[in-house]
Parts: C-alpha cells; structure tokens; sequence
C-alpha cells in the first residue's frame, strides 16, 4: 500500500491536504483513544511515517522518484508520539503554550510534595494596668484562631462505606489535554484506588481546621513597659499537612499613671508638704502601688527634697513576687501653703518671721555673683 493510500489521498495532494488526513487519522488510531488495540498502533505508526516522509517536501520527492518505506521502520515508529493529542491545531490563537501543555503536569508535582507547614501567628493587643505591669501577675485574653478539626484530626476526611469513585469511574486515573498533549494522572478524588472509602469532613468541611475561641491566661512578667510582645507557643493557627501549631503574640499597652512615673526600676511621686510638716517633721501616708505607706519627713525638710524608699519601686522576678533587685520608690516633698489665711493665721506667720529674722538668701546667691565678676 502506498503511503498515500494509507492517508486516504492521490499523490498530487497538496501539503494542506497532507496534514489535514494526517490530523484525521491519527486523532482516530491514536493509542490514548484506543488502549491495548494493537492493530489501531500499528496503524498509528504507519500513519505516523507516511506524515513524516510526505509531509516533508525533500523526502516526498525522493519517495514519489521510486524511493521505498522499510516496513521495519513503521514498526519502530509505533508510538512516536505516544502522550500527543491532535485535535488543537499546532498554531495560531487557539494554539497552546508551553505553559499551558505543563502547568497540570508542574501542579500535580507540588501536591504530590507537600510538607508539612507551620500554621501561621496570631497578634493581638491587651491593655495592662500600671500597678500590674511593675508589680507583674497575670492578664486574660480572648483568642479566635483556626484548631486542628478534632473529627477528622486535621485530615479533612472522615471515614464511610466504600463506593466506586463517580470521578474515575472505579479507574482510579483521570485523563486530560493541553494543546497537543494528553495527560493521565492519579484521581484526586479517590487517591488512584478508584473507589472512595472516606468523604470530605462535614464539620471542617474538609478544610481540617475549624475556629475556636479560647481564653488564656497570659503570664506578665514585673517590670513590663509599654510595647513590649509577649509569647505565647503553640497557641496561633493550626499547621497543614501535620505541620506545628504557630504562636500567639501579646502585645501589651501600659497606660501613664496619674501621678506614678517610672525611672528604670525606680518609681517617682511628688508629695505635697504642710509648711509646719517640713518645719517641725511629721510622719504622712503616701500612695503606694500595693496600697498606702508611710514616711517621716525630716524637721527643716525643704521643697524638692528627696526620700527614698527601698524595695517599693518596680518589682522583679516572678509574677507578683518581690525581691532583693525591686526598685526603690523615690518621693520629692512639694511643699505647699494653705490655700487661705486667716487673721490669726497671719499673726502666727508674722511672729514666726519675728523669731526667724535670720535673712535666708544670704549666701544663696554668692557663688553666682562670684561667677558673674569673673
């Protein structure tokens, strides 16, 4: 039989006529089409030699010059183009792209690579109170984030009464083109067993994550200043694919206290003084973090002047604990005059001036007028 027989077509075909039976007959023998038909790969050969040498001008002139075709070679050319699918064109808009014909085969290969991922964190913000924050102790937070489906473990599937798989049809592979190129690959749906003996977890929605809602109980460290993120393991979103829970970040907002400032691990506070407390001494009750203390103001004790108190500062170590390296908490004496006098008030004030005639800015301001003459 000649080779233009075998295409169904006389020898003075044209080229287009050449390609257009070529196409016809291979889409019809094709081996995709016709799996475990021997005869229909045999034919697929010949037709894929006769294309060769009467689809090349040189080699058809040789041919139609008394040329012969090796029965040999129509043999070794059985599945040439085993994988090709012939009915997209080669060219023009429809034509496929090179990423086209592989973007299944590239995506079949990352899904069959997934590792394990770490589930992602969770940020969130809480307001801690001043006093807590230096003393230290504990602050509760509500958290939403994505757990591990506790139905399916995670998985996304739970486990049913074995049907075939209506995807593959029992097969266990599902076929599909790009361009030129025919595809088999294992069916998704049934994992290439071709039939399904688990379902899709109604509760995840086979997404193996469901959200939960938890409120935790998040250790403040003492001493703790504003902005600083707290760490929480294991408590952010679920991992894929078996993969490690992420971590919750607790970022903390210490507000200004009204009348507490901080200095490292020292606290400072202004107390105002009667004129007869600095004067004479008196021991006065001052606002402390854990409540009320008490002091001695030194008799002569002056405006501006400092009192410590060792151990009342910023905590440190545990939570709610105090130790040996606790701040100290640092009181400035304000002293003040009453608000109002009253005549016998004023009669007091003027026999104290009396009594104190002393004039108490001599030598105050000698060392600046020495500076100022030099």
């Amino acid at each position: 039989m000649s080779l233009y027989s075998l295409l169904g077509l006389s020898s003075s075909a044209t080229g287009a006529e050449i390609e257009r039976a070529y196409r016809r007959l291979a889409r019809r023998f094709h081996p995709g089409i016709n799996p475990g038909d021997r005869a229909a790969e045999q034919m697929y050969g010949q037709i894929q030699e006769a294309y060769r040498v009467l689809g090349s001008p040189e080699l058809r002139r040789e041919y139609d010059r008394g040329a012969s075709m090796p029965a040999a070679r129509i043999e070794a050319t059985a599945a040439a183009f085993e994988g090709f699918d012939f009915t997209a064109p080669a060219e023009g808009a429809s034509a496929a792209t090179f990423a086209e014909l592989f973007a299944d085969v590239f995506q079949q290969a990352a899904r069959d690579a997934v590792s394990p991922i770490r589930g992602a964190d969770v940020s969130m913000s809480v307001t801690v109170p001043f006093a807590n924050a230096m003393r230290g102790g504990v602050v509760t937070v509500s958290v939403t984030r994505q757990e591990r489906c506790p139905t399916c473990h995670g998985g996304g599937r739970i486990a049913r009464v074995e049907t075939v798989c209506p995807a593959c049809r029992g097969d266990g592979a599902q076929r599909w083109a790009r361009g030129h190129m025919v595809f088999t690959k294992s069916c998704e749906a049934c994992g290439g067993q071709g039939r399904l003996a688990s379902e899709p977890c109604r509760p995840c929605h086979g997404a193996g994550v469901v959200p939960r809602t938890e409120v935790l109980t998040v250790p403040v460290p003492a001493g703790l200043e504003s902005g600083t993120r707290i760490a929480v393991p294991g408590h952010g979103h679920a991992g894929a694919g078996g993969g490690a829970s992420g971590d919750l970040y607790v970022t903390v907002d210490v507000p200004s206290h009204p009348f507490f400032s901080r200095v490292g691990r020292d606290l400072h506070v202004t107390v105002p003084v009667a004129v007869h407390e600095a004067a004479l001494g008196a021991v006065v009750d001052i606002p402390g973090l854990d409540g009320p203390l008490r002091i001695r103001i030194p008799a002569g004790a002056g405006s501006g002047q400092p009192l410590r108190l060792r151990g009342a500062g910023v905590g440190s170590g545990a939570p709610g604990s105090r130790s040996e390296d606790a701040g100290d908490l640092v009181v400035t004496l304000h002293v003040v005059l009453p608000p109002q006098l009253d005549d016998r008030s004023r009669e007091l004030l003027r026999e104290f001036g009396r009594l104190n005639a002393g004039d108490v800015r001599r030598g105050w301001f000698e060392p600046l007028s020495a500076d100022a003459k030099a």
